[in-house]
């Protein structure tokens, strides 16, 4: 694999994602002492960070990989999604098709750290489904999106939050594939099943558990093909990927299959790893790799990720850098 040729490839393709996006909050301080009030640590904080999180993390993933993002979602009239817009600008994102909604609140996830190490987190969300007039809206600018841009792919990153609903999954999958556009999804198990006729399939093994509520625990290859051809016939799509946390990546198409074990990483955090995997699984195989090669190095972004603190996305040298790394 030339990666070099395929971060060119990557430069030529233009991603619209959709889907729920948030606002990842860190608050980091130093941990002195224990509260009089309960028996908790009192952490001060001495610094504020803010990061695109959700579908705006796998829309920042897309651009530092050299491609063009695009990114359609509803957010809440309100400070957070003020905050939110202003570090889509900062990175260079276009806003256009973004929504804003008195409705709802923009998603907003806070850790607060200490040493390197999350105490707690706190999120502020709206979870119920679009209504009627904020789904219709969704559902017009992601048409007027693709027709004025005419993107080689669409991301659905589906995170639960309630702005991916039935109708609007079946209408832009429907709009994708008349005009032959590659589509792929992170599911979550709200929506596990309304997925029909993607390109690209993409469950990490908890959402495949809870999607087929089954509790399976045996992840070989055989069992895991299995699954995979039980669902293609439920859930007709091209290529299945599963993310198999540090047992690497199962990949499932019409002609191979198999397991892409993980590279041994010291893991600091998980956050934003699938964001990552689904970002870059699409633009591989809209650039031309095969499945198994687009799975490798899915697997290898995936577990870059990991060894930051935070959510943060792949860039081009630092993917590239892993590529000669792992050369015999």
């Amino acid at each position: 694999m030339d990666i070099e040729s395929v971060l060119q490839e990557f430069a030529m393709q233009k991603i619209l994602v959709v889907g729920d996006v948030m606002v990842d909050t860190y608050l980091s301080g130093n941990v002195n002492r224990i509260s009089p009030e309960a028996p908790v640590p009192v952490v001060s904080i001495d610094q504020k960070e803010e990061r695109p999180g959700g579908a705006a993390n796998v829309a920042l993933n897309i651009k530092t990989l050299g491609a063009t993002p695009l990114l359609c979602s509803v957010i809440g009239k309100d400070e957070s999604g003020k905050s939110l817009v202003r570090i889509l600008k900062n990175h260079k994102i276009s806003i256009a098709g973004l929504i804003h909604s008195t409705n709802r609140v923009t998603t907003v996830k806070t850790r607060i750290i200490s040493r390197n190490h999350q105490m707690i987190r706190y999120d502020s969300e709206t979870l119920s489904n679009l209504d009627n007039k904020a789904e219709e809206q969704l559902i017009k600018v992601v048409d007027a999106t693709i027709i004025k841009e005419k993107p080689h792919a669409l991301i659905f990153q589906d995170y639960n939050k309630g702005v991916l609903t039935p109708r609007g999954i079946d209408h832009i999958i429907g709009t994708c594939r008349r005009r032959q556009i590659f589509t792929a999804v992170d599911p979550k198990y709200s929506n596990f099943f309304s997925y029909k006729n993607v390109s690209l399939f993409k469950p990490n093994i908890r959402e495949l558990r809870n999607g087929l509520n089954n509790e399976f625990t045996d992840l070989s290859e055989s069992a895991l093909s299995d699954i995979a051809l039980f669902l293609k016939k439920r859930l007709p799509h091209e290529h299945m990927l599963i993310t198999l946390s540090e047992h690497g990546i199962f990949y499932h198409g019409k002609k191979k299959k198999g397991i892409v074990s993980a590279h041994k990483r010291d893991v600091s955090d998980v956050s934003g790893a699938g964001d990552t995997v689904i970002a870059i699984a699409t633009l591989s195989l809209i650039s031309g790799l095969s499945l198994e090669q687009s799975a490798i190095l899915s697997n290898l972004a995936g577990g870059l990720v990991c060894e930051h603190a935070g959510v943060v996305p792949v860039t081009k040298e630092m993917l590239s850098e892993a590529i000669k790394n792992i050369r015999p």
